[in-house]
């Protein structure tokens, strides 16, 4: 990929081997640890608004997922394995100890929101505490699947499709397809929230046929494996035990399905949270509500 603007100045950059290969994150801050998660289509630079207030008060780890943006886009096999949040999230924890951070705090964002609750679900001892935006767990959006939620949400359908039915018809029009994308889950249904440097960023990204895959591979583990393991914990009685934050656009996603905190409490003991005045969104849209929400958490 060509260069790109540098939008975590006085970050460093580290590439850390995990089992899903070399793992690109941007580093910078005082404190203690926070992993920040990117989600689709999107990259780390997702959290570039928010970073420099955080940073102020945590040491930021904000990583792209595996396949997306610099990180190694790994080989998959017939079950989606490594694109399961369940193998992201053993990722995620490999380069958090190599940085030398075995427990930490965790916030993601749709697809890593996704990541996030399945560390806290498999690896309790982990974390201290988790935050999740703009999300519902995975079981509770197929659940919702009616109708007007199917329109809502194509792309989970359309997505994990088989191989390479999405990645081809992506891959005609990927710029049209993810300017649109982008542009339709904002509150404005528009791209002037997206900073036009950190806009390339994803376009560039996404315009990369092997990430385009691997993001189709991402929605095809979460309408089999990871729907399976979030079945599991609800007949299990498992639940997250680190405090959680639900935080939702008022025109986003999550707030379509169900009240989420409503939704939270069946998956989490202490939950508490609150809408952002966004859409999906939320740290490009309200970076300032975002970042006090979060550091009031915090």
């Amino acid at each position: 990929m060509p260069d790109l603007a540098d939008l975590f100045p006085g970050f460093a950059a580290e590439w850390t081997a995990t089992r899903l290969g070399r793992v690109h994150a941007r580093v910078g801050g005082k404190g203690p640890p926070l992993l920040l998660l990117h989600g689709y289509p999107q990259t780390n630079v997702m959290w570039h608004k928010v970073a420099p207030a955080l940073a102020e008060r945590f040491t930021l780890v904000i990583p792209d997922l595996p396949g997306y943006g610099w990180s190694d886009v790994p080989p998959t096999d017939e079950a989606h394995t490594p694109y399961t949040k369940r193998a992201m999230a053993l990722a995620m924890i490999e380069l958090m100890e190599k940085l030398g951070h075995a427990r930490f705090a965790i916030a993601g964002h749709d697809r890593g929101g996704r990541v996030a609750y399945r560390l806290a679900l498999d690896h309790p001892g982990r974390l201290t505490k988790i935050a999740v935006l703009d999300i519902l767990p995975t079981y509770e959006y197929w659940a919702r699947l009616d109708r007007a939620y199917g329109l809502r949400i194509y792309h989970w359908t359309f997505l994990a499709q088989p191989a390479p039915l999405p990645e081809k018809l992506i891959g005609g029009q990927a710029e049209f397809f993810f300017r649109y994308k982008l542009a339709s889950w904002t509150k404005a249904r528009d791209l002037s929230a997206f900073d036009p440097r950190a806009l390339t960023h994803y376009l560039t990204a996404m315009s990369d046929p092997l990430r385009i895959h691997a993001s189709c591979e991402d929605y095809r583990a979460g309408a089999h494996a990871d729907v399976e393991h979030d079945t599991a914990d609800l007949a299990a009685g498992n639940s997250i035990g680190a405090p959680l934050l639900a935080l939702w656009g008022g025109a986003g996603i999550a707030s379509s399905a169900a009240t989420p905190l409503v939704t939270w409490r069946k998956w989490a003991k202490e939950v508490s949270g609150e809408a952002i005045d966004s859409g999906h969104f939320i740290p490009e849209e309200n970076p300032r509500e975002t970042a006090r929400a979060l550091l009031g958490f915090f």
